[in-house]
């Protein structure tokens, strides 16, 4: 049986993409409790460093031409896809515990399908009903017993949980709202647009903590994992998900968001940061469970103009990480 080339690199991209988004999460939180590093500082550095290889990687590709009025768009979807979801997860990540982050995590396609739902007009079924309440229901199981119980290598902190749904609602807006102007640009003139307005946006935050960041402090490895984060986990993922997105069906791309909380819980454990209770699965479970009923209602709408199922442009589990 002949494989599709193009089908075999989509799957190979979400794969990798979401594979490095789960590691993510442990390292940014390592980041966040000892580098020392206030967090709109290390989202400048993240910003002007995957933007620079962006427009680095634009002089090899074929140019496109952005007309005045959609750079102003793009300056839009910069702050509400890049500046605004990465600024709240490294707020985030810092107050909560791994596990419980990307427990919640996967409710990102819940707030998509709000928001879907009042620029798309897209329905809501009964389906999506109950996967909400369940959904619902499983991360504020998580979030009583994170808050009040303690679990965990550190407790989760309310201002923690509000800066995740922070992120989870801004990036839904995002792809609610800047689906259409995305795709009409490729991914690195989209990108190189949108980091460069977002790395000029914060600049004038970050610079009054620059002198009070003691960079001579930051250990060695925590410099390897900012690395990692510049080039991995913000340039090369940021790049590939398109890549996969516009190779295989959305509703395939959709279960490879599942390999991030999996890869996150995992790499968490493994390395003693956070660890696995019997809370934290029966909320995951619910989660899930939820999140799945939500993805299966909508993965195929009905053309008004053709007898087969048209698929909605997912990128629902695409976190702003």
């Amino acid at each position: 049986m002949t494989v599709d080339r193009n089908i075999a690199t989509g799957h190979l991209a979400c794969a990798a993409a979401y594979i490095i988004f789960g590691i993510n999460v442990v390292v940014c939180r390592d980041i966040a409790t000892d580098g020392g590093i206030a967090p709109i500082v290390l989202f400048s550095m993240r910003a002007l460093m995957a933007g620079a290889l962006f427009w680095l990687l634009s002089l090899f590709t074929p140019k496109e031409h952005v007309p005045w009025q959609d750079l102003l768009h793009l300056a839009g979807a910069g702050i509400l896809g890049l500046f605004l979801p990465q600024l709240t997860f490294l707020h985030a990540i810092a107050h909560t515990t791994p596990v419980d982050l990307s427990v919640m995590s996967t409710t990102t396609p819940i707030f998509t399908m709000f928001v879907a739902a009042i620029f798309l007009k897209e329905p809501i079924t009964w389906k999506k009903v109950l996967g909400v309440a369940l959904s619902f229901g499983g991360i504020l199981w998580l979030i009583l017993q994170s808050t009040f119980g303690g679990h965990g290598a550190s407790a989760t902190e309310p201002i923690g949980i509000a800066f995740c749904f922070a992120n989870y609602i801004v990036f839904a807006l995002y792809l609610g709202i800047c689906r259409n102007l995305i795709a009409r640009y490729s991914v690195v003139t989209s990108m190189k647009w949108m980091f460069l307005v977002s790395t000029l946006i914060a600049l004038p935050f970050s610079l009054p903590h620059v002198p009070q960041t003691d960079f001579a402090a930051v250990p060695g490895y925590v410099w390897w994992e900012i690395a990692f984060m510049i080039f991995f986990s913000t340039f090369l993922a940021y790049y590939l998900v398109p890549l996969g997105q516009k190779r295989i069906r959305p509703t395939l791309v959709s279960m490879y968001g599942y390999l991030q909380p999996i890869i996150a819980i995992a790499v968490a454990i493994w390395t003693g940061m956070d660890r696995l209770t019997a809370t934290k699965v029966v909320a995951a479970v619910l989660v899930f469970l939820g999140v799945w009923m939500v993805n299966r209602s909508r993965a195929a709408v009905p053309s008004q103009n053709s007898q087969q199922p048209k698929y909605d442009n997912d990128k629902s589990n695409v976190i702003g990480v």
